[in-house]
């Protein structure tokens, strides 16, 4: 988006080159072109036929070196190249904004202070203007850390051009990035690889494991139907038969200390009614004996010991 709006700006002066076959021309066509706020790419200008012949002109070839710094340069080259065209403000302001795009490749040389010397600023508060001039512009997606004293960058839009012998140094980077990805996309491929490895040879554990836990159940089915059939073999039990009877014995014993208890409590019973019948001989013997005592007293006595024995 931000390339397409560049270009459009510049399509109007890549028209008037037709027309500016003067070197005086051609170079007020860069002075126009290079202080317009919306052109920032200017490859196609410097190609123009018109544009390059500024270099056969002794009194304006500087202006040829001056639109080459705007395309691919930075602020600093401005500033040690002699006998340059002056800048005006727009002039400036807008190749600061471009170097800025270059220096940001670097996020670790984005102090206040390097920016300071490397865009010829006076003090900190004027990088930061112009920090916040490129990010209205949206040149850059930056936070100012006035803390810190520094600039982080998160984005920079493609809009400079590429200095002349550049391209092989690109491809070589390119190269080195793509050799990298392919090397990361091969790592993670083998342990994707030895994940599911790793997953099929638990799945097979799990299934071995499930069919000898079902063969051993079965063998000990069959095992205690055999033994049921044969009227209990020799007499050894499996684990599942003895808590089979231990759980039967527990209950028997249970049920026959029920029925102790129950017959205990009967004979207390019993026993008090054979007391009570008792103290009832006990209290009618007295009757006899008073009649005993009348008729001759030891003779009563002896019969009702003799009752109680009896008894």
């Amino acid at each position: 988006m931000e390339q397409t709006k560049a270009l459009n700006a510049l399509e109007p002066y890549l028209a008037l080159t037709k027309s500016a076959t003067a070197p005086r021309a051609a170079a007020d066509l860069v002075t126009q072109a290079t202080s317009n706020p919306n052109t920032y790419v200017f490859a196609e200008l410097l190609q123009t036929p018109q544009i390059q012949a500024l270099s056969q002109s002794a009194d304006y070839a500087s202006y040829l070196q001056l639109l080459e710094i705007f395309s691919y340069g930075t602020f600093a080259t401005y500033l040690a190249a002699p006998s340059l065209p002056r800048l005006n403000d727009a002039q400036t302001l807008k190749l600061r904004q471009l170097s800025l795009l270059t220096l940001a490749r670097d996020p670790h040389n984005l102090s206040y202070t390097s920016l300071q010397r490397d865009l010829g600023l006076a003090d900190a508060r004027a990088v930061e203007d112009l920090v916040i001039s490129a990010i209205y512009a949206d040149l850059v997606e930056a936070q100012l850390d006035p803390r810190n004293q520094t600039v982080h960058v998160s984005s920079v839009s493609p809009l400079r051009d590429l200095a002349p012998n550049s391209v092989p140094a690109v491809l070589t980077a390119l190269q080195a990035w793509s050799g990298r990805c392919t090397e990361t996309l091969a790592d993670l491929e083998a342990q994707v690889a030895a994940i599911k490895d790793a997953a099929a040879r638990r799945q097979d554990e799990k299934r071995e494991w499930a069919e000898t836990q079902a063969r051993l159940v079965e063998e000990i089915r069959n095992s205690g139907e055999d033994r049921a059939a044969t009227g209990g073999g020799s007499g050894v039990h499996t684990r599942g038969q003895g808590r089979l009877l231990e759980t039967a014995m527990s209950r028997l014993r249970g049920a026959h200390a029920s029925q102790r208890s129950i017959k205990r409590g009967s004979g207390s019973l019993d026993t008090g009614h054979d007391e009570d019948e008792a103290m009832d001989v006990d209290e009618e013997e007295p009757d006899d004996g008073e009649s005993g005592s009348a008729r001759g007293g030891a003779p009563a006595a002896g019969k009702q010991r003799a009752s109680r024995r009896k008894l």
